[in-house]
């Protein structure tokens, strides 16, 4: 049988999903293999360093380097409160000492002879991770985290910014072609996952910061609305780590696209459900899709599971998103995949991929221009 493979998204019904949740740098794992969790669950916790404030402390008191140890009236090690004194010169006949402050809460880390200054760590910064997804926890990696399992439902989506966010489904829209506007949203969506249909308007996304909806998902964006809800334009780097207290994630890409029918139709069957989302994008090399999971109330049976499924493989019959003009953004099914290189109207040679577009229409077009989804 005639197969190829090309990227995609899942969008599935249902599937065993794992995440593995890991620390920045060694720490306590507070859970076990075979616990159950939430996804709020806390399992694995640290401390990171705290900030160092480097402090000229010999200029302050308008002494030499050499003498400070000598002023000193903290040792290294010694923890400080804000405005205790660091140190001290002796004065004239003790007379007319100055004493320096400390500026923060902290630690002494260094007392330098060379420059005079003085390293002031700090407080440690916890830092706890999360099970992100509802489910067993199936692996511990010692004194890093840990890998959580569950049977989902999960959509992933083209692009997103903002990190993790939880709550529960929230269907704004009555198909998938109508926009996400401010009108829509209420106070009632505070901690929801607000499910639209096409596109997110930029006062819409500014009306559910305002009332703390968790994330916003839709068809599209324009990006002319995301430049100014960021307030800058977003390059090539990973997102995710954007500070906007609402995720926002799109499903088929930019400007007035509607939703696919078959998202829509999932993320409404699981209205009022509890899920987790994160728009951690990157497109370049270690593609990381923004993703909707959420944890199916019973397990699936074997032969419902999407499992020993080639990830990419695309077939007679796999559904399809067409990512370039002049039919972009458009989904269909493939119905055939023709083996031999066909000349394009470009004059150069590629495998082709025939495509039955939503409209019942027959094209032919390069594999490259095909996007899978995948489930």
């Amino acid at each position: 049988m005639a197969q190829a493979y090309t990227p995609g998204l899942m969008v599935s019904r249902g599937c065993r999903w794992r995440c593995r949740r890991l620390l920045p740098l060694a720490g306590d794992v507070v859970v076990r293999v075979g616990d159950q969790v939430s996804a709020q669950d806390v399992v694995a916790r640290t401390f990171l360093p705290g900030d160092a404030v480097p402090i000229n402390l010999a200029k302050r008191l308008g002494i030499s380097p050499s003498d400070l140890s000598r002023s000193m009236l903290r040792k290294i090690g010694e923890a400080v409160r804000a405005g205790d004194s660091l140190a001290r010169t002796k004065g004239f006949f003790g007379y007319f000492q100055s004493e320096f402050p400390s500026p923060s809460d902290g630690t002494i880390e260094a007392i330098s002879k060379i420059t005079g200054q003085v390293i002031l760590r700090g407080p440690q910064n916890a830092v706890q991770v999360l099970a992100y997804l509802s489910g067993m926890i199936v692996e511990v990696i010692p004194n890093e985290g840990v890998v959580v399992e569950a049977d989902v439902a999960l959509i992933q989506g083209i692009f997103g910014i903002g990190g993790e966010a939880f709550g529960k489904i929230c269907l704004v829209a009555n198909s998938p072609d109508d926009d996400v506007t401010e009108s829509v949203i209420t106070s009632e969506h505070r901690g929801c996952i607000v499910i639209g249909g096409r596109r997110i308007t930029g006062n819409a996304v500014r009306k559910a910061i305002q009332v703390g909806a968790s994330a916003i998902v839709a068809g599209g964006i324009d990006d002319h609305d995301l430049r100014e809800i960021l307030g800058y334009d977003l390059g090539v780097a990973v997102t995710g780590t954007e500070k906007l207290g609402t995720t926002i994630i799109v499903t088929e890409g930019f400007g007035d696209i509607a939703m696919a029918r078959r998202t829509f139709d999932l993320l409404a069957s699981h209205s009022g459900r509890d899920a987790s989302v994160n728009g951690t994008t990157q497109i370049r090399a270690g593609v990381m899709r923004p993703e909707i999971v959420i944890p199916l109330v019973a397990p699936l049976p074997d032969e419902s599971r999407d499992a020993g499924r080639v990830a990419g493989a695309l077939n007679v019959g796999s559904s399809v998103r067409v990512i370039r003009e002049p039919y972009f953004g458009v989904l269909g099914q493939v119905t055939g995949l023709p083996h031999e290189q066909v000349v394009l109207e470009s004059e150069s040679l590629a495998r082709v991929v025939n495509v039955t577009l939503a409209n019942c229409s027959e094209v032919t077009v390069p594999r490259a221009n095909v996007e899978l989804i995948e489930g």
